[in-house]
């Protein structure tokens, strides 16, 4: 049984950073492509970063490109979101999500390509 467990999320003001941690349990942590995804209050869950088994791949929601920053430990089975000149249209839960098959070199950008999925952490920007 993976488990994924965030942490990192809260409260910060618009311009601010925050970073976000996602510990990985239950499997082999190294070959599989990890993801963050959010979820805004009344909307559809939407792609925000991914980062291939070996960190050689990184992909990102255009909306966050350039201000957050995907990457990972396979040492430590730990992803990690670092999230810069937050806006408060970056509120939302965060989710991290793991792929169901290994080795993928592009790890992909929806829902359907991530199997594991966290709780969440909540993230608020106020402005």
């Amino acid at each position: 049984q993976v488990q994924l467990v965030e942490s990192g999320g809260g409260l910060v003001q618009a311009g601010g950073s925050l970073s976000l941690s996602c510990a990985a349990s239950g499997r082999a942590f190294s070959p599989y492509g990890m993801a963050w995804f959010r979820q805004a209050l009344g909307k559809e869950r939407e792609f925000v970063a991914t980062i291939s088994w070996n960190g050689g791949r990184t992909d990102y929601a255009d909306s966050v490109k350039g201000r957050f920053t995907i990457s990972r430990d396979n040492t430590k089975n730990a992803v990690y979101l670092q999230m810069n000149s937050l806006k408060p249209e970056d509120t939302a839960v965060y989710y991290c999500a793991a792929n169901a098959l290994a080795f993928r070199q592009i790890p992909g950008t929806t829902s359907r390509d991530y199997e594991h999925w966290g709780q969440g952490t909540q993230v608020t920007v106020s402005s």
